[in-house]
């Protein structure tokens, strides 16, 4: 019993977040801080004070309108939009829509601030960073932190898993697609058979 109760914070910290019931149909996350849509843009249009910072994640070969020009995307790419940009993501298509909650409460960091290495920067901003996280076929990513953040996985390999090293616990996370993760320090290694490759779009709490 004692050895549960200690691997409890790192297994709960692992968990994914998922729609709450009563969602919009195609909600595939929801909470106080974001809401992320699969294959559906209900924060297409600017809204003030409720659909303000979004991001479009292609899961696919998409094409992003904004006014009058079209983006062609693919796989992995991403689109930011703020509070008075609108868009529309043709029908059919593979994507998220990350909105994010301009009342979300106050974000929460780790203890420590330690710099993730490996990692591909594609889009820093005042109040959240986006990054894909890569990570081959049995390298480890030494010790790093993160604080609270949406993670949609992009490379979804069957095999695909990873371990996470938390106060000694060893804690084995399976593929899900889409999950809310809380502030943490740790160590990953992969040991499936595929690379992981995560989109992460990660909030940068007050200093």
């Amino acid at each position: 019993m004692r050895v549960l109760l200690w691997a409890l914070p790192a297994v709960l910290a692992a968990l994914p977040v998922r729609a709450q019931p009563g969602s919009p149909p195609g909600t595939a996350l929801d909470n106080d801080y974001v809401r992320v849509s699969r294959n559906a843009a209900p924060c297409a249009k600017a809204s003030p004070g409720t659909c303000e910072d979004r991001v479009v994640l292609a899961m696919g070969d998409i094409d992003l309108s904004t006014g009058d020009k079209v983006r062609p995307m693919t796989r992995g790419e991403v689109a930011v939009f703020h509070a008075t940009q609108s868009y529309s993501v043709a029908a059919g298509t593979a994507y998220f829509e990350i909105a994010i909650k301009p009342t979300r409460p106050a974000i929460r960091g780790p203890v420590d601030q330690i710099a993730a290495p490996k990692n591909v920067p594609l889009y820093s901003g005042k109040t959240f960073l986006i990054y894909e996280e890569v990570l081959p076929v049995g390298e480890t990513r030494l010790r790093h932190s993160h604080a609270q953040r949406v993670e949609i996985r992009i490379n979804t390999g069957p095999m695909l898993r990873h371990q996470v090293w938390r106060d000694s616990i060893v804690v084995h996370t399976d593929p899900v697609i889409v999950a809310w993760r809380e502030p943490v320090i740790h160590t990953v290694q992969n040991v499936g058979d595929a690379p992981l490759r995560n989109f992460i779009l990660e909030f940068i709490p007050p200093p």
